[in-house]
């Protein structure tokens, strides 16, 4: 069963749409000198919609480098067990009372 409008996520909607409403048109053609406003505003052109994405700064990648070696390294040495060490599920079930 779908979800009513009404009741959707508001953020949900925050993507990049490829369709400009009227008033967006007329502002971009007016820009461009492609439209008066004593033209019609039915039978405009079409746009382009540029998308663009941002792209990270050298700073940032450094940064997002420098903070995975160290994860990586923890993630590691979390899966090599030490030697006599008991695993925790068996210690779990030893404390929990018995069922009457």
């Amino acid at each position: 069963m779908s979800v009513h409008p009404s009741l959707a996520a508001k953020g949900k909607g925050k993507r990049q749409r490829s369709v400009l409403k009227r008033f967006e048109r007329l502002k971009e053609l007016q820009e461009k000198e492609k439209w008066k406003p004593e033209d019609s505003v039915f039978g405009l052109p079409k746009l382009k919609v540029v998308r663009w994405k941002a792209k990270k700064t050298k700073k940032a990648v450094e940064e997002t480098a420098a903070a995975e070696q160290p994860a990586q390294a923890a993630a590691t040495t979390a899966k090599t067990p030490t030697p006599g060490a008991s695993s925790g599920a068996k210690e779990k079930k030893e404390q929990k009372p018995a069922k009457k």
